[in-house]
């Protein structure tokens, strides 16, 4: 578990060190605060007490977001060979996977909790539903976390940034957009089963407020599946 810290650690400050946290930070928090409060179905054109606006424009923002954070991770360690370097010390595919999750998922908090002051001034305005602002930011954490288990996924499979965040881009529209559209083409079971599927469902779920547990394990899932993928990406280069 220490090297998994030190990894992350690592990675955390490569992010701050390169300006990519510093530029996605100052986006995220642009478009957010810009469509939260200013333009479109804002807070004071809603005119309740509600984080929903913020929650549906992070839900985008975060999408684009992720793969851009993730393309690097693996790919340009392939591309200049230190992930031989890295692979050939004491550690494991599997550290190395999770510590390079955990340092992109830690950037995506830090963006989240600029956003807190959100919360402290919605309550000044009204009586703000907690229980809804937790699931809701609990939520983006999920989705964060499944779009960078993908990400890390399409990562590993190349050594260019470019490729690797426009397939992690084409494999996570399929969970938030074609999925829900498809659910919504067919009847009986393929629907249900493409409605599952569909992450936007989950989500806006836990965005009202509501924890379900089938919404938890659908987003866990995608992360084991996604870092195991990783991990296995891993293994069969060190194997060939």
């Amino acid at each position: 578990m220490n090297a998994v810290l030190i990894i992350a650690k690592k990675e955390l400050q490569s992010y701050f060190d390169s300006l990519i946290a510093y530029i996605m930070l100052v986006l995220f928090l642009g478009f957010s605060g810009f469509f939260t409060w200013l333009y479109g179905s804002d807070i004071f054109m809603v005119g309740q007490a509600t984080l929903q606006s913020f929650f549906s424009i992070a839900y985008w923002t975060l999408f684009f977001f992720t793969p851009a954070l993730t393309m690097r991770l693996l790919a340009e360690e392939k591309k200049t060979g230190t992930i031989e370097m890295l692979l050939t010390k004491a550690v494991s595919d599997r550290q190395v996977v999770l510590g390079k999750f955990l340092s992109a998922l830690m950037l995506v908090m830090i963006a989240l909790a600029f956003t807190l002051p959100y919360v402290i001034t919605l309550s000044k305005l009204g009586n703000i539903d907690a229980g809804e602002v937790i699931c809701g930011y609990g939520g983006l954490v999920l989705m964060s976390a499944a779009y960078i288990s993908i990400g890390l996924y399409a990562s590993s499979l190349t050594n260019n940034q470019i490729v690797a965040f426009l397939l992690a881009l084409s494999i996570g529209l399929f969970f938030h957009i074609i999925f829900d559209v498809l659910a919504s083409s067919f009847t009986g079971i393929p629907a249900q089963v493409f409605s599952t599927l569909s992450l936007s469902n989950h989500f806006e779920s836990m965005s009202r407020g509501v924890v379900d547990s089938r919404d938890l394990i659908y987003f866990i899932s995608i992360v084991f599946m996604g870092l195991f993928l990783s991990e296995l990406s891993l293994t069969k280069r060190n194997l060939n």
